[in-house]
């Protein structure tokens, strides 16, 4: 049975532009493939920011499709990087980044997600930690993740990368986590992030 938490969307219909990326799971992540999720996450966002109807020619038009790429390629990034440093390598679901445009008559919409698969003894921790994310002051938590690090020196599981996207981007997150058919001891997780453009 699946569950969702935050601002997660289901259902996307056929008439939205889209584009997804899958990743082979790599046994160890070395320094390329860390910057070969950058450049990933960087292609999509150029993209998603040609599907814009800006006018590049203007000064005010470029500066927001750069605005845009350099947010979309954060975010991008976060998740993906995220996605490939919990994936459960015994799974061998390949890691998956997408992103599609919503348009309705005031505005436009990215959604970035990236889906991966997690082993169940994370799942309450990540759970919890989803929990504290959506009920507190997200500035208040990134200060104190930030003192946290700087006390332990353990960034392992900070944070700070969700926390600089809400609090930067004002993007919604939300999650979705279901078990893995073959497997109950792994569980899908796909990850949200939503930004008005």
């Amino acid at each position: 049975m699946s569950q969702i938490f935050g601002e997660f969307i289901q259902d996307f219909s056929q008439k939205h532009q889209s584009l997804e990326l899958s990743f082979n799971n790599p046994v160890q992540l070395n320094e390329k493939q860390w910057r070969n999720h950058r450049l990933s996450a960087c292609f999509q966002a150029d993209y998603f920011a040609n599907l814009l109807a800006i006018d590049e020619d203007d000064t005010q038009g470029k500066n927001r499709i750069e605005e845009c790429k350099n947010a979309l390629s954060y975010i991008g990034n976060e998740l993906l990087e995220n996605a490939m440093k919990f994936n459960e390598i015994s799974s061998h679901d390949p890691v998956k980044l997408g992103i599609y445009l919503l348009k309705n008559t005031d505005q436009i919409t990215a959604v970035i997600f990236a889906k991966n698969s997690i082993n169940c003894q994370y799942f309450t921790k990540f759970q919890a930690f989803i929990q504290e994310l959506l009920s507190v002051n997200t500035q208040e938590l990134y200060v104190q993740q930030i003192e946290k690090i700087a006390e332990t020196e353990d960034s392992e599981a900070s944070g700070l990368g969700l926390l600089t996207i809400i609090n930067d981007y004002s993007a919604k997150l939300g999650w979705k986590f279901e078990p893995e058919s073959s497997n109950p001891q792994i569980i899908i997780v796909t990850t949200m992030a939503q930004i008005v453009v």
